[in-house]
């Protein structure tokens, strides 16, 4: 994380969230017992990242929010530009210049399972935090992964592009195995045995000097770093091109990377014990990390 410019205020003592429109202190922010997102899962939401007073693409992650409760028929009572001024303004308030966003929603509040017995109100929670997923080393020397058994969901049952509450537990499982296991991340394969993602993050594979990446038809979230990190490399002339990829692929690719926003660009130095390439970070995963730290003083909403 990096370090908050001076021209911005300390971090405020006293901290807030934004609950349903409205600025309540951290300790008073309370959800009801019935909130459908802890009874079932039943929500969606995003993780968005401030670099020294620059939300990182808050419109790509805001898009990606409202379709996300479309596809979950969730009625959200409330306009991209209005939700990105509360966010810019919690921001403010907390003094959170460089740091962790978490918007979370969920379908409204009642007891069972059918949305039709429940108000059409959502809940909307915005909060700020500190948040790093793997120790500096990790980024400095590179990520040893394994292969996790839980796989990810198939769209027939819920679509891997919804950034939804209950899919989640899927990943927290395999995090679990990865921590059983002493790695530092797991990847995860869909049913047909074709690699999605990491537990939280997207995979990137370099061979031949071309990047290639899951498809989001495997399983893969259209990740919001993922994407960023797509465009860097037409930018900088690298051939970058989403196909499906086996284990095969991996223990065999030159270098590997995985993306996200709270992992941002982390290189992946081994999988199940084979090393990947050189077994250290490689050439153009480097360049893909330097550009990205470039990018992110540049591409978003100043606050």
């Amino acid at each position: 994380m990096r370090k908050t410019e001076k021209s911005h205020p300390a971090p405020s003592d006293q901290q807030w969230v934004h609950l349903n429109g409205k600025l309540v202190p951290k300790a008073e922010a309370h959800l009801s017992i019935y909130d459908h997102g802890f009874l079932y899962g039943d929500g969606a939401f995003e993780g968005i990242r401030v670099y020294d007073g620059n939300i990182f693409r808050l419109e790509p992650h805001l898009t990606r929010l409202f379709r996300s409760v479309r596809a979950l028929g969730i009625e959200l009572c409330v306009e991209k530009p209005v939700l990105q001024q509360q966010i810019a303004e919690l921001v403010r308030k907390n003094g959170h210049y460089s740091g962790y966003i978490r918007l979370s929603v969920s379908r409204g509040v009642g007891l069972g399972l059918d949305p039709a017995h429940i108000g059409k109100t959502p809940t909307l929670v915005i909060s700020t935090e500190q948040l790093r997923l793997y120790p500096q080393e990790m980024y400095e020397n590179g990520l040893h992964v394994i292969t996790a058994s839980t796989r990810v969901p198939p769209s027939v049952c819920i679509d891997p592009q919804i950034k939804s509450l209950g899919r989640y537990v899927n990943n927290i499982m395999a995090k679990m195995e990865a921590n059983r296991m002493g790695a530092g991340e797991a990847l995860m394969l869909n049913m047909q045995g074709y690699v999605a993602e990491a537990t939280g993050d997207n995979i990137f594979l370099v061979s031949g000097g071309m990047l290639l990446t899951p498809p989001t038809t495997d399983g893969a979230l259209p990740g919001i770093t993922r994407q960023a990190v797509m465009d860097l490399a037409r930018d900088m002339g690298i051939a970058c091109r989403e196909t499906s990829l086996t284990l095969y692929d991996v223990y065999n690719a030159d270098e590997a990377f995985l993306t996200g926003t709270a992992a941002e660009v982390i290189p992946m130095v081994s999988c199940d014990q084979r090393k990947i390439g050189e077994g250290k970070p490689g050439r153009i995963t480097q360049r893909i990390i330097a550009a990205f730290r470039e990018l992110t003083k540049v591409d978003g909403l100043k606050v």
